[in-house]
């Protein structure tokens, strides 16, 4: 077994995607396209920015025929799915102020990977541009995708080109490894990248500082999921109030259910079934 750092760190992450090698070995089997690269920019900007919202992104690398983003999202928030189909249109608005017309010269492809995992729990999940048919056939017409992966997730299902990657990424998230269940030069390479001897004292504090803020966002999403369940009760505490004032009101046999259910707040139908 080898001790290793967390691919869950971007610090971590980059240093062992950000090689070209890996990086695209990992393109090929994700995206099945073979690319020719001298280097892979890590947190690449656009100068000047593309729109008014800045974007950033973690691995970024292009050749004549294709451009490849690959943004890693680790921490626990609501919008990457809306967050990364903005990255992955900059990409694309950046190309057409440069074109001749609306059609970007290089197709854009961006990666997502989400080692926290992700409410819907699956495993891969696709946004795909191009236009179809009623009956779902595709026209060819745009080929750009985000493609968002769950190592956490892997199932029968996952297809063989992926699974020995996601496997590695979740493997690495305790901190131990079993280089003997991969067969992938690369993801040896990555293995040995980001072995704990061989991390900087940058390296790890920039993982300390990672760790902190997320510690931080935890506990105030534990405070916020925990309000949010007090609400509720409270909510249904005072639901129930008011079903026991209108059985009162109801036994008193004087008042329309409609009196009671505008008095109550409640619907007519359940003033009716009490």
């Amino acid at each position: 077994m080898k001790q290793v750092e967390s691919l869950r760190y971007d610090v971590i992450f980059k240093k062992a995607f950000g090689d070209k090698k890996v990086f695209t070995a990992f393109v090929h089997d994700i995206l099945g396209i073979d690319l020719e690269i001298d280097e892979v920019e890590k947190d690449k900007q656009y100068s000047p920015s593309i729109g008014n919202v800045a974007t950033k992104f973690d691995l970024y690398a292009e050749d004549k025929k294709n451009r490849v983003i690959v943004d890693i999202q680790h921490r626990r928030l609501p919008d990457h799915y809306q967050r990364f189909l903005y990255y992955h249109c900059t990409a694309l608005l950046e190309q057409v102020v440069k074109s001749e017309d609306y059609r970007p010269k290089l197709k854009v492809f961006t990666i997502v990977v989400l080692t926290s995992g992700d409410k819907h729990k699956t495993d891969v999940s696709v946004i795909d541009f191009d236009p179809k048919k009623l009956n779902g056939e595709p026209l060819g017409e745009i080929e750009h995708k985000v493609i968002f992966i769950c190592p956490k997730y892997i199932q029968d299902e996952t297809p063989k080109e992926y699974r020995e990657w996601l496997e590695a990424i979740e493997d690495s998230l305790d901190e131990e490894v079993d280089e003997s269940h991969y067969s992938k030069p690369e993801i040896k390479s990555i293995f040995n990248a980001i072995e704990k001897d061989k991390v900087t004292p940058e390296e790890r504090r920039i993982m300390f500082d990672q760790h902190a803020n997320e510690q931080f966002e935890q506990e105030l999403f534990d405070k916020w999921e925990q309000a949010e369940d007090k609400l509720k009760e409270t909510q249904q505490e005072a639901e129930e109030k008011m079903r026991e004032t209108a059985r009162k009101l109801k036994g008193i046999g004087t008042l329309l259910d409609e009196q009671i259910a505008s008095a109550t707040g409640l619907s007519l139908d359940e003033i009716k079934n009490l």
